[in-house]
């Protein structure tokens, strides 16, 4: 192991056994270390054997990257994944959450939740012995925004006083693109239409977290929020519980469109980001999603290999 190898894990060993339910829980030395390790893992620099360990998904959300890439992931630490589908187990049937967490915590060494409320990912939190990890609640999206910095790294070298612009529905993704960039030293800008705005606590939260002088910003004008940037990112419209509302949200965020006018205003270098699925022709264009400066597969990737770093630290495999 190499010195900046062994530098790594000194850091990284104080997440073995923690749980990661935000963004913002994890150290701006933390954050960092796990880009490193992610980007070692994917060069093949570093391998990791876990020794047959398990970790469980419960997903009441459905998945397609998080899921494979998690699962992926863990087969590569020389591990196992089991899917805890809720229609397929008692969770479906009303057994009591804090029942589930402590059994589940007797079979499985790590758990992956994707859901809808924050409240029931800190309720799994509270009452597993084990690791619990965020795999997407309503309010945040960590893992994601570890992929997505790790790709604004690979593009850019470092990623101090580097501005990713965000544009569309102040969501889930756009809170941990905001905490974790303010660790990183990013600055984030986020444009969203009136009354989908991100939550204030969270821009708060993140502000008081920021390194090296990153501005975390809201604003009303796309093009104002572009400006200069190094990375634009957008997300669907309608995130998943949101469908019946997607006629009318087409409607507030016509003019909050990834398209080439707004790519024009970004820095010539600029790359384009979504975390996926994809729907050309309202949040992003078809030519910018499919343009020289899209990075969008590069990303989807990444959260392989940032969440193979994650689950290497809290198992304690480093």
């Amino acid at each position: 192991m190499t010195d900046k190898s062994k530098g790594v894990a000194a850091v990284l060993s104080a997440l073995k056994g923690n749980d990661l339910v935000s963004s913002a829980d994890l150290s701006s030395s933390e954050t960092f270390s796990l880009l490193e390790l992610a980007k070692q893992l994917k060069g093949g620099q570093r391998r990791i054997d876990l020794g047959n360990r398990v970790l469980g998904l419960i997903f009441t959300k459905a998945s397609t990257r998080t899921r494979v890439s998690f699962q992926v992931a863990m087969a590569r630490l020389g591990g196992q994944t089991v899917d805890l589908n809720p229609q397929l187990t008692q969770l479906g049937r009303g057994e009591p959450l804090e029942d589930t967490a402590r059994v589940l915590s007797r079979f499985c060494d790590v758990i992956a939740v994707r859901t809808f409320a924050q409240k029931e990912l800190l309720d799994y939190a509270k009452w597993a012995s084990i690791p619990v990890l965020n795999a997407l609640t309503d309010l945040e999206h960590p893992c994601q925004a570890l992929a997505d910095f790790m790709t604004v790294q690979e593009e850019f070298g470092s990623l101090i006083g580097q501005t990713l612009a965000y544009v569309g529905d102040g969501n889930n993704v756009a809170h941990s693109l905001m905490l974790c960039g303010a660790l990183l030293g990013v600055n984030v800008r986020v444009s969203s239409p009136k009354g989908f705005e991100p939550n204030i606590q969270v821009v708060q939260k993140a502000r008081e977290i920021a390194t090296n002088d990153a501005l975390i910003e809201v604003v009303s004008d796309p093009l104002e929020a572009a400006k200069g940037a190094q990375a634009l990112y957008t997300d669907v419209w309608a995130s998943m519980g949101q469908e019946a509302e997607r006629a009318e949200r087409m409607k507030l965020f016509k003019n909050f469109c990834l398209d080439r006018k707004l790519l024009n205003e970004a820095d010539p270098r600029a790359i384009v980001l979504h975390c996926l699925p994809a729907h050309r022709g309202e949040e992003i264009s078809s030519d910018v999603i499919e343009g020289e400066a899209s990075r969008v597969f590069d990303q989807a990737e990444n959260r392989l290999h940032v969440q193979q770093a994650l689950l290497a630290a809290v198992l304690g495999g480093l």
